[in-house]
């Protein structure tokens, strides 16, 4: 068995934080002065089509409800 999720997530996190830093040192890319990723993370185990399609129905239309959300800032 290979290694926990949280261990993968945590590596994912890193290693891509890390080629956005040198994006902005070597590429000019622009600067981010919040964090690039949120500290936890939600995971769930899907067991039903029922349950995929509520995800994906999630997944698809979350970002165009985003300037809806009352903490939302242009």
């Amino acid at each position: 068995m290979g290694p926990p999720l949280p261990e993968i997530v945590q590596w994912f996190k890193t290693m891509t934080t890390n080629d956005y830093i040198r994006g902005v040192k070597n590429s000019n890319w622009p600067r981010f002065d919040q964090k690039l990723w949120q500290r936890n993370y939600y995971e769930h185990i899907i067991r039903s089509e029922d349950s995929y399609l509520t995800i994906a129905e999630y997944i698809q239309t979350n970002a165009i409800k985003w300037q809806k959300d009352k903490y939302y800032t242009p």
